[in-house]
């Protein structure tokens, strides 16, 4: 109800405008106990998945707390796990603005961000002296200046250097907003380099005693052969989850709003019914490595149909945009496990 009479005054303003007003608001209430309130009574739905336990199976994107600098607000809203980024080796500012276009009366979203961020290193203090008890994931990518044929060695200095701080972590090839960046996704070329990162991680590994999950993140937009073949050459080569899906180049069902035009990932309701299924072919594709399911939660019926599907967690974004903060103790509330 109090996100109800908030929303319009936050949605005068542009969408990075309003997410850093929202932060401000979220990390004050943090520091006085408040942030509770919104979250109601979120019940404990443990899962286990890749290793770890989770308190529930309800996360957050990556996207949202860019730099980890949320970690204390978030948790407090009741989610299970947090991912954070998309960190990359070196900071950028992304994308020119703007860059972020609402779609409201379709409860969507375009972005073309662009991995803005400043760097691993910056987060670096923060991952390392968070006290929230829920997992925290931390997505990595490669910089837009490096050449898509030097993209590994990015992503290899990334995993190494969040490999101490991170629950687990997830390897995203599949933002639209970065140049070349899905090529990636083709079969030959993820699983050259999922198998590099997974030697990296083993190596790692070993050397610290602790084992550190890796995920990759898919696009919706493969065909359905192209994504089995994606989906197979990940789980070939090592990776212990896959996360589908990231954001959509297609307009289908906004083609006439006026904003239908950017550049950028499509996100929220109209991604529902193509994530859905996405995800069902990844799921059937990828047997026993668990898959994480993401796109187009914006009810709760939407988070329980991805975990009928096979999904064994599911991570909101834009619906906690268009919902509020207390969308995340509902989801909790209302899924069955």
């Amino acid at each position: 109800m109090l996100y109800s009479l908030a929303r319009p005054i936050l949605f005068c303003a542009d969408p990075e405008t309003a997410h850093h007003l929202a932060f401000v608001a979220l990390d004050t209430q943090a520091k006085l106990g408040l942030v509770r309130a919104w979250a109601g009574v979120v019940p404990k739905k443990p899962v286990h998945v890749m290793g770890i336990d989770f308190p529930n199976p309800i996360g957050l994107a990556a996207g949202l707390d860019k730099n980890a600098e949320h970690l204390d607000g978030l948790a407090q809203l009741g989610f299970g796990f947090i991912e954070v980024g998309t960190l990359t080796p070196q900071p950028q500012p992304g994308n020119p603005q703007p860059r972020m276009f609402r779609l409201v009366e379709h409860e969507a979203l375009i972005n073309r961000l662009g991995f803005n961020n400043r760097g691993v290193a910056d987060a670096l203090p923060r991952l390392t002296a968070r006290s929230v008890k829920v997992p925290v994931g931390v997505n990595i990518g490669k910089n837009a200046v490096t050449p898509i044929e030097r993209a590994t060695d990015d992503y290899l200095s990334a995993l190494r250097s969040v490999y101490a701080v991170a629950d687990y972590i997830t390897v995203n090839i599949s933002s639209p907003n970065t140049k070349n960046l899905r090529d990636l996704q083709a079969s030959k070329a993820v699983a050259k380099l999922v198998k590099t990162l997974v030697k990296e991680r083993d190596l790692l590994a070993k050397s610290r005693g602790r084992r550190v999950p890796l995920s990759v993140k898919i696009a919706p937009d493969l065909n359905d052969d192209d994504l089995i073949d994606t989906v197979h050459a990940i789980c070939a080569n090592g990776a212990d989850a896959i996360i589908s899906s990231n954001t959509t180049l297609s307009r289908s069902g906004v083609e006439s709003h006026p904003h239908a035009h950017e550049m950028g990932g499509l996100s929220g309701a109209p991604l529902t019914l193509r994530a859905d299924h996405v995800l069902e072919r990844v799921v059937k594709a990828a047997e026993s490595v668990p898959v994480i399911g993401v796109g187009g939660i914006m009810r709760v019926e939407d988070a329980q149909r991805k975990l009928d599907l096979g999904a064994k967690l599911v991570q909101i974004y834009t619906g906690m945009l268009y919902r509020g903060p207390g969308f995340v103790g509902e989801l909790v509330r209302g899924i069955r496990v």
